[in-house]
């Protein structure tokens, strides 16, 4: 009840929902994409097994984190150490060219992450759940999320907390305290193989195209309207 009260509380304060770690990734339809993580450094400890758990906040460093993701192929755009209502987090902005290749390398133990062909759509499909044995503190509150920026139009998900938000963003979370307890959260989601942006480049260009057929069509038809009519008017008398 305490927690669902944080939660409340934080929604009518801020009018968003502030998570103790959380995943976002932008995807391309390659596979390709960026993601940014955000934490308190004892959970990048409990979910990843970074730095030790006698003292998170001394071993979970901005450059630690940074050196784990180079060492697992991505290319780091930024590490930091921000705070919040007096806690610590870490945040790290990086980019990858296989999303499908991220699974169990050093810095995703946790994530179980796919993205595929299913015959005319793509299907990303994923778990995220603890497999180190870190410890945490004994009275946990608060919530973790893992969200995704979709590509591309969005026919199905596999239970998003709030659906298919502004057209393309999907999201799952759960309490911290059963993420801690190993709890898997699922994810999943299909959507259109071609990216929204070359479907509106290419419903841009076909209107372009059917606006200048238009056009060529009315002063083809103007020209030979005109040329009948002269053809025939009567000879002038001189």
């Amino acid at each position: 009840m305490s927690r669902l009260f944080a939660v409340l509380l934080a929604l009518s304060l801020n009018g968003c929902l502030v998570y103790e770690y959380e995943h976002e990734f932008w995807l391309n339809v390659d596979g390709s994409g960026r993601v940014h993580v955000t934490g308190q450094p004892w959970l990048w400890q409990a979910f990843k097994g970074l730095g030790t758990s006698a003292d998170p906040e001394a071993t979970v460093t901005p450059e630690a984190v940074r050196a784990v993701f180079e060492q697992s192929g991505l290319r780091v755009r930024r590490a930091t150490l921000t705070r919040r209502r007096g806690h610590a987090y870490v945040f790290v902005a990086a980019d990858f060219d296989d999303l499908s290749r991220l699974a169990g390398t050093p810095a995703f133990p946790d994530l179980e992450l796919r993205l595929a062909a299913d015959g005319e759509h793509l299907r990303l499909s994923g778990v995220w759940r603890r497999t180190t044995n870190g410890a945490g503190p004994h009275a946990p509150e608060g919530l973790m999320a893992v969200r995704f920026h979709l590509p591309s139009k969005v026919y199905e998900h596999n239970n998003a907390v709030g659906g298919v938000e502004r057209g393309n963003i999907v999201a799952w979370r759960q309490d911290v305290v059963a993420g801690l307890r190993g709890q898997p959260l699922p994810f999943g989601a299909s959507m259109d193989k071609r990216s929204i942006l070359w479907s509106t480049v290419g419903l841009f260009g076909a209107a372009i195209g059917l606006a200048l057929a238009t056009l060529a069509g009315g002063i083809y038809y103007a020209f030979r309207k005109g040329r009948r009519t002269t053809s025939s008017s009567p000879p002038s008398r001189s």
